[in-house]
């Protein structure tokens, strides 16, 4: 059996609509900039919040209809007077007609993996008989929709693959349904799950699998579609209404569930999760007999991520005591006592896997790659030469298998998938891989920069070689700082006709993340979220005393939780940044837990109705920060009307917010796009349009 994750989305939600009851009088008021609103205040602790722009969190109310179609007017209006669009729209889509693979998975002698195929606007879904057989297509979500906005998310291989079990994303929706497809008829079965979104579908044989669902809408409150998640059994030929509940917590609603089953199917396991915290706990049972589950780690004291098991003797990747990470076992037939196996680091254990018998590792080392074995004992025995200075995107192999796959990229390098063979010790390249581009025009180094209270904190910067330090380089300076994510090298078109239009681009590892393990996360949340603000100004101070760029010719871009980056960070500091980029956005913090399933981002963020969370939350909120009078940056925000993780509200209340205080001429626009979701799955066709009006508004605001 195994599973993969087509798209990997960190914040998941679903958008509904509150009527919220207000504290306060309602004042209706016009104003000469933006259209008639009303101005609700709400009261926080004594402190008395006016929200006027509330009346946009309703998608369907006329007057946002309206603003929303101006908006995109507006802005196109501005970006068609760019000079360059047409010349960036078309070497943008030059660089993206290439080809990609994701990283194979082999059952019983059958590859399974992904490929991206020039301009097409999907990745398809291919099988092929041995190493050197000849793929087939398996699905192809391009054929599903004429305008491309259905995509695989998601699928997982019966024991034997007969069965293929696949997810599809609709319009960018989380919310998915489970379909299954006989992989001798390339046919789908009648069976289909509905109500799921991102979780696991592990199988037992060809019979059937595991899957966590959530309520039936309209059978629990509307704030509460997004709880009381279960795991059930479904198997094969059978319908929905017959699947069998195998785990429930109806008395801590607030708990998901991710089902695996051991290699050896002799165990269910539980990856129990609360939101987006970092901890977690792990429950199992005994398949062999109808016994109830145990809750082997359940303190939510660390993270615990089930690497594999030997009989009875499981393996763990943890950060306890350890926030590098560190490896280790528990026997649960015995005294359930810890072993550590590999202790904690210097470097970040981020992944492992048990291929050939042994321990494939992954370690962050100052923000870049390296892989490493090691025996069951944990001793080191082989550390495997990668291409240069860049990330493993994903590895595989099966626990007794002669084979590794491990997907490899960086800046200047697309996404690259290499076969180790375990008998020869040699790496060759899974699938051709063709660059439209010379990469020895370019070069990328790392630097270290000092943040406001003294912390190192390094940041790359990719450039042609040939630059000249003479303060005037037009400087993308992109970040996250959240969610114990890590932003290491990657690859991207835009960033390589950024850099052949004279660009730099800059990449901050900024705290929040895991780039150096745990408490680098934990540095950057809650009551220190301000610190990931701080690193990210600092990194854009050095760039301008160090003669990259200068204010005028600094951008600074961020998505999602980088999206409350950027804008946090332009509304402290307006003087120091030339242009922002703003992409489906958190900017209301003191909202965002009532929409989607913003709540599960309450351990990283906190909650504005605890009086502490309230202060430092309220301190930065960008939104409530913004300041009339002020003259800010030429600023683009993105985002979505479909868009469930991060509902368009917070983009549109900013916009707004921002256009009704800017003092000077520099535009602040609004792009909404359609069928989009938060942004996986999108076609290729509308990142291509998208990114190149990103582009030709950074152009045009440096000119």
């Amino acid at each position: 059996m195994t599973v993969f994750w087509i798209t990997a989305p960190l914040i998941i939600g679903i958008f509904f609509w509150l009527k919220e009851s207000k504290k306060g009088d309602v004042v209706v008021e016009k104003n000469k900039k933006i259209i008639d609103h009303e101005k609700f205040t709400e009261d926080f602790h004594g402190t008395i919040v006016e929200d006027p722009f509330r009346y946009m969190e309703n998608p369907e109310d006329p007057k946002v209809i309206k603003w929303v179609e101006e908006q995109n007017k507006r802005t196109q209006e501005f970006i068609s007077g760019s000079s360059k669009k047409e010349e960036i729209k078309a070497r943008l889509t030059e660089l993206w007609d290439y080809s990609s693979v994701t990283t194979p998975k082999e059952i019983k002698g059958k590859y399974f993996y992904v490929k991206k195929e020039g301009l097409k606007n999907q990745p398809i879904l291919y099988m092929q008989d041995g190493i050197e057989g000849e793929p087939i297509i398996v699905l192809d979500p391009n054929e599903i929709s004429e305008d491309g906005s259905v995509a695989l998310s998601f699928y997982s291989i019966s024991k034997n693959a007969k069965y293929l079990a696949y997810t599809l994303s609709e319009r960018g929706s989380d919310w998915q349904n489970i379909r299954v497809r006989d992989l001798s008829t390339m046919e789908d079965v009648k069976d289909e799950i509905n109500y799921c979104k991102f979780t696991s579908i592990p199988w037992i044989g060809d019979e059937g699998f595991y899957y966590g669902r959530f309520p039936q809408p309209g059978s629990v409150p509307k704030e509460d579609e997004s709880n009381y998640q279960k795991v059930y059994f479904h198997r094969l030929g059978t319908h929905q209404s017959d699947d069998k509940l195998i785990y429930e917590r109806s008395d801590f609603k607030e708990l998901g569930f991710r089902p695996i089953v051991s290699d050896d199917e002799k165990y269910l396991c539980l990856n129990v999760w609360l939101g987006t915290d970092s901890k977690n706990r792990f429950y199992y049972k005994n398949l062999k007999n109808e016994g109830n589950f145990i809750r082997l780690l359940d303190e939510h004291d660390a993270g615990y991520y089930f690497i594999g098991n030997d009989k009875s003797l499981f393996y763990f990747l943890t950060d306890l005591d350890a926030p590098k990470g560190r490896i280790i076992a528990i026997d649960v037939d015995k005294s359930f006592d810890e072993i550590e196996i590999i202790p904690e680091s210097e470097d970040v254990l981020a992944d492992v896997k048990i291929v050939n018998n042994c321990f494939v590792t992954v370690y962050r080392h100052n923000a870049y790659y390296t892989l490493k074995m090691y025996s069951k004992n944990g001793q080191i025995y082989k550390e495997l030469d990668l291409p240069g200075l860049g990330s493993i995107e994903e590895i595989w192999g099966s626990s007794k298998g002669q084979e590794l796959f491990y997907s490899f990229t960086s800046f200047l390098y697309p996404s690259t998938v290499f076969r180790y063979d375990f008998d020869t010790n040699e790496s060759t390249v899974f699938g051709e891989q063709v660059v439209n581009f010379d990469p020895e025009l370019f070069e990328t180094d790392q630097v270290f920069y000092k943040s406001k209270d003294g912390t190192e904190v390094s940041m790359f910067l990719t450039h042609k070689k040939d630059l000249q330090l003479d303060g005037d380089n037009p400087t993308l300076l992109y970040g996250y700082g959240g969610f114990n994510i890590s932003i290491t090298p990657f690859y991207s078109p835009t960033t390589i006709m950024f850099l052949e239009n004279g660009g730099v681009y800059a990449v901050a590892n900024i705290r929040g993340g895991s780039e150096y393990g745990e408490d680098w996360h934990q540095a950057g949340m809650l009551q220190n979220k301000q610190n990931v603000f701080d690193d990210f100004i600092a990194a854009g101070e050095w760039l301008i005393e160090n003669k990259y760029t200068n204010s005028k010719k600094l951008a600074i871009m961020g998505r999602s939780n980088g999206g409350l980056l950027v804008s946090a960070c332009m509304v402290q500091r307006p003087d120091l940044f030339g242009a922002i980029l703003c992409g489906v956005p958190v900017t209301d913090m003191l909202r965002y837990h009532k929409f989607t399933v913003g709540r599960y981002w309450i351990p990283e963020y906190g909650d504005p109705q605890n009086p502490d969370h309230f202060k430092y939350m309220y301190a930065y909120s960008p939104l409530h920060n913004v300041q009339k009078g002020v003259e800010y940056p030429p600023t683009l925000i993105t985002t979505a009307d479909t868009d469930d993780r991060v509902v368009p509200a917070h983009a549109y209340k900013f916009g707004a917010t921002l256009q009704q205080a800017q003092k000077g001429d520099s535009p602040i626009l609004v792009r909404v796009d359609t069928k989009a979701g938060h942004g996986h799955g999108k076609p290729t066709s509308m990142v291509i349009e998208e990114q190149s009006d990103i582009y030709s508004f950074i152009f045009k605001v440096f000119e």
